[in-house]
């Protein structure tokens, strides 16, 4: 770690059993290139046919990545419903209902620095679950005082949406980023008050799909409207990610970089 500055690479959705094999392949060799401090990527589509599971989920920890963030698909396989209390850095959206397994935020410790990692699930175009906004609100009253960097995945459909909780927590969140909709965004900014944000960081997942998805599968599911079962093709992955420069003297985002390669 540079004395002034931390560095946080954030991943966007790992898609598939392949992906997540080669992303820890390279991993070491990213995080060097770029002075790595921090890593945080969503893995709620890492397993094979969607979801996290304990095999999935070790590899990626074991990898490299610090924090796992998810989304709706946290709970497709249903040995994450135990799981999920047994492994602290894996979170699941805040604002499920009370009584849900697992925690929507969690503390990362290291180099002397408190890093808080939240999650929330959008409510527009997906599931029905209570207000982020609010869920936010409480994650930061929990956490006050016990923190130096604050980073939020918002894991939403609506890019309205994604926007409006950035605006709404500009200057109380640090890094505020978008997942789930697997293409990544080149709208980096910085709001007035200092939050960094990105709409969607993007996938780590097969080029030659759509959104992670056998391209012939989706084709047929929009031409035919009848069930059909998805499935990861094999083949090059990329990643897809973004690189935040936090200065410890100014305590703000001070550089925000896109990261898109392939990894075989």
């Amino acid at each position: 770690m540079n004395a002034n500055t931390v560095k946080i690479l954030a991943l966007g959705d790992i898609t598939g059993v392949s992906a997540c094999e080669k992303v820890c392949r390279c991993l070491n060799k990213i995080k060097s290139e770029y002075g790595i401090d921090f890593t945080v990527a969503n893995g709620e589509n890492a397993a094979s046919h969607n979801g996290l599971d304990r095999s999935t989920a070790e590899l990626l920890l074991g990898g490299g990545i610090d924090v796992l963030t998810s989304g709706n698909h946290i709970f497709q396989k249903r040995e994450m419903l135990t799981y999920i209390d047994e492994n602290p850095y894996i979170i699941r959206p805040a604002n499920y209902p009370s009584g849900t397994p697992g925690k929507g935020s969690f503390i990362f410790e290291s180099f002397g620095l408190r890093i808080l990692v939240m999650n929330v699930l959008g409510t527009t175009y997906i599931e029905p679950l209570s207000c982020p906004f609010e869920a936010v609100e409480k994650m930061l009253c929990e956490n006050d005082g016990q923190y130096d960097i604050s980073i939020l995945d918002v894991h939403a459909e609506a890019t309205s949406e994604k926007l409006a909780l950035a605006n709404y927590f500009d200057g109380k969140i640090d890094i505020i980023y978008g997942t789930h909709t697997h293409v990544q965004t080149s709208d980096t900014r910085f709001f007035p008050k200092g939050t960094a944000y990105l709409t969607d960081l993007g996938m780590c997942g097969p080029i030659d799909s759509i959104l992670g998805v056998d391209v012939s599968k989706v084709i047929e599911k929009f031409r035919t409207h009848l069930p059909v079962r998805f499935e990861t093709p094999e083949g090059e992955c990329e990643m897809n990610g973004a690189v935040f420069t936090y200065d410890r003297k100014l305590r703000k985002c001070t550089g925000i970089e896109l990261v898109r390669r392939n990894i075989g």
